[in-house]
């Protein structure tokens, strides 16, 4: 019989916020793609959106009620699992778009980085725990720059240059709250700048480097890599203050906006929402890490805790990065706005990662770091 205390515990407000960013999210993802041409079905991506969200949350609340301390006794096998999935994408995988990350299965593509993810905090929350914040030196943190590298070499080989990015994000996350000193983290970081012109060389592919370079200067490549950079600030410039309202976007109506419904749906929505809109919705994200963070420092044991703050960096990242491509402030990298962008494993991944949020704030109690 379920404990009526899990339930008192249960956040209802993280779960208010994550439902009310997954309809919005639905809402311009309808915007977005109601009126291309090109399908039968103007609802086609919404219903497989909403599909999936159900699923996720379903799953998102199974995983509520499996004391994550059972995830910690599991990390060692749900990390071979997500490494042998992505071994198998290079075997088996479908390149799509010039890269391989999917296996498909039926009507539904797996894409094995984005549970790498997951399984990541898990492993790394373990792997950080067990030190009981004992770090003394670079020697004691080679277990968890394995277990982050080997699934990075996997991801960068498909390739994805975007993913790869947010696993050393949770990992500097992680390391930080474990309380890995600012020694070892500088010299990780500076290791890190030296390695950096080698992958340009070595690492990056040409269309990674010119998305760089587009940058650096959008205009360099306006009909090419730098299209989508330009319409997204154009699209986002011309909505305003109120923007033009919902299903007016010029961007999508007009298809000027490769990828609007995935990697740049935020142009979508702050050209008919605003900059009013836009800010609402970054509140709303705020809210979210805010909540995360709450129970990271209620969790009743470190490993609760750095899974917390796993899963907010991880959002933290994507969100940024996201938001900061389509309006020119970082590159282009292929990451999605969590929640919003249409995407089956992301969304899936994404409530999973909620459902271990809310886990460890059902068995909470206040823990000093």
């Amino acid at each position: 019989m379920l404990d009526r205390r899990l339930i008192k515990n249960f956040d209802f407000y993280l779960l208010l916020l994550v439902l009310t960013l997954c309809v919005v999210g639905t809402v311009t993802l309808y915007s977005a793609t109601h009126i291309m041409e090109e399908l039968a079905d103007p609802l086609y991506y919404v219903r497989r959106q909403l599909l999936v969200t159900c699923c996720g949350l379903v799953a998102m609340l199974i995983v509520c009620f499996i004391d994550y301390i059972n995830f910690q006794n599991w990390s060692r096998y749900l990390y071979l699992g997500s490494i042998a999935l992505l071994a198998l994408v290079l075997v088996m995988g479908s390149v799509r778009k010039g890269s391989m990350r999917v296996i498909p299965i039926g009507f539904f593509d797996l894409q094995p980085s984005e549970i790498a993810k997951f399984v990541l905090i898990v492993m790394l929350a373990k792997l950080l725990a067990d030190r009981e914040g004992h770090f003394h030196s670079l020697q004691d943190l080679v277990p968890s720059l394995l277990a982050t590298a080997l699934p990075m070499g996997l991801i960068l080989l498909q390739p994805d240059l975007g993913t790869a990015l947010v696993f050393l994000a949770i990992l500097a996350g992680m390391f930080y709250v474990a309380g890995v000193k600012k020694r070892e983290m500088l010299i990780l970081a500076a290791g890190g700048l030296v390695a950096a012109p080698l992958a340009w060389f070595f690492v990056l592919h040409d269309y990674q480097k010119m998305r760089l370079m587009v940058f650096l200067n959008p205009g360099m490549d306006p009909t090419g890599t730098g299209l989508q950079l330009l319409q997204s600030m154009i699209g986002i410039g011309s909505g305003g203050l109120f923007g033009k309202g919902l299903f007016e976007s010029t961007q999508a109506r007009l298809r000027f906006l490769p990828e609007h419904h995935t990697d740049f749906i935020f142009s979508v929505f702050g050209e008919e929402m605003g900059f009013i809109g836009a800010v609402a919705l970054l509140l709303l994200f705020f809210l979210l890490i805010y909540r995360i963070l709450w129970i990271a420092t209620h969790a009743k044991d470190q490993f609760g805790a750095l899974i917390c703050v796993g899963v907010a960096v991880m959002f933290t990242f994507q969100i940024l990065v996201n938001i900061g491509m389509t309006i020119s402030v970082m590159p282009v990298t292929g990451i999605p706005l969590p929640f919003i962008s249409y995407g089956n494993n992301a969304m899936i991944v994404n409530l999973l990662s909620i459902g271990l949020v809310l886990n460890v704030g059902m068995r909470r109690h206040k823990i000093q770091f």
